[in-house]
């Protein structure tokens, strides 16, 4: 076709729950620490098991000596702790001690604002928590505030998931174009166009260049009607490029 698209790449960060030792630490204390930790995550699932049976006090105490060992492990900023807070807060509220309740789940959201940012699913979650807290005490503003926060959060983040599935599939036309498989091709950038036209609309520079895409294929594949169609709603002009100017070749 005389270009090639260029592919669009998106970038996932992990964090991970898992600690990261100083480097200056010997393997003796590393494989130390890792015991604790270890040890810390089975007093926390005990707690998770007390918790599903409902026997809210052993579950509180095992996710205090649990919570402890992260403390002095991973510190009072780890997200691994921060989760530990969550889950006995989550208790907390269950056996109606709201004040400690509350402490503990505020402080698994503070870490995760901190750590993740204000537009995480977890701290998301957190939101959602301190939402269902306060609407239990009968304080129906600040639930709805917090249940609103999450709900934006929420939707951002379905958004970014949709952007990425189209970014993915344009990847996916082109490296499919590359091999010469046109047809298939054309079938990516429809499901592209499809999701960029639901999230950004007809004139998004991005949704125009899904029709662009289209159309070039299809007068590739010497299917002219259907290139005029899909170059019919290109209408931003820096998009519109020299090859995107259909016109049937005359019969020889």
């Amino acid at each position: 076709m005389g270009k090639i698209s260029i592919l669009l790449f998106t970038f996932y960060f992990f964090t991970a729950c898992t600690p990261i030792f100083n480097n200056t630490s010997s393997p003796v204390d590393d494989t130390k620490r890792a015991q604790e930790l270890q040890k810390a995550n089975i007093l926390n699932n005990k707690g998770v098991q007390f918790y599903q049976k409902r026997e809210y006090k052993k579950a509180i105490a095992y996710y205090l000596k649990s919570i402890a060992i992260k403390e002095s492990i991973l510190g009072k900023e780890d997200l691994n702790t921060a989760t530990s807070y969550n889950n006995i807060g989550l208790i907390y509220k269950q056996t109606r001690e709201y004040k400690k309740a509350f402490a503990y789940l505020n402080k698994a959201l503070q870490i995760r604002k901190r750590v993740l940012g204000d537009s995480d699913g977890k701290t998301a979650e957190s939101y959602n928590n301190l939402g269902t807290l306060y609407a239990t005490m009968g304080d129906a503003d600040k639930a709805i505030k917090l249940t609103h926060k999450t709900i934006e959060i929420k939707h951002n983040i379905i958004q970014k998931e949709k952007e990425d599935t189209a970014i993915s599939y344009t990847n996916l036309a082109v490296l499919e174009e590359i091999r010469g498989n046109t047809n298939v091709s054309i079938q990516y950038h429809m499901n592209a166009l499809k999701i960029n036209q639901d999230i950004f609309g007809e004139e998004h520079e991005v949704t125009q260049n899904s029709y662009k895409n289209i159309a070039q294929l299809y007068f590739a594949l010497q299917q002219y009607e259907k290139a005029k169609e899909f170059a019919s709603h290109i209408t931003r002009e820096e998009t519109i490029l020299e090859d995107i100017n259909i016109v049937e070749p005359y019969a020889q």
